[in-house]
């Protein structure tokens, strides 16, 4: 699924970015090389986020 636009971002992208340590649509953008554009994919890419972080924690702790 298309997450932004603007600079063609999909789904996959900026889950990876956020398993890669991005904790925020802005550093994801940037750690795939690029910048928000107009800002109507930011609440998206941060639910994104914010998902890929809970499932990497509820793995750390089931681990535990």
């Amino acid at each position: 699924m298309i997450v932004c636009v603007c600079n063609a971002l999909c789904e996959d992208e900026v889950r990876a970015a956020a398993r890669n340590g991005a904790p925020c649509p802005r550093s994801a953008f940037a750690h795939l090389g690029c910048e928000p554009q107009c800002g109507t994919c930011l609440p998206f890419a941060r639910e994104i986020i914010e998902a890929e972080r809970e499932s990497h924690f509820a793995v750390g702790a089931q681990a535990a």
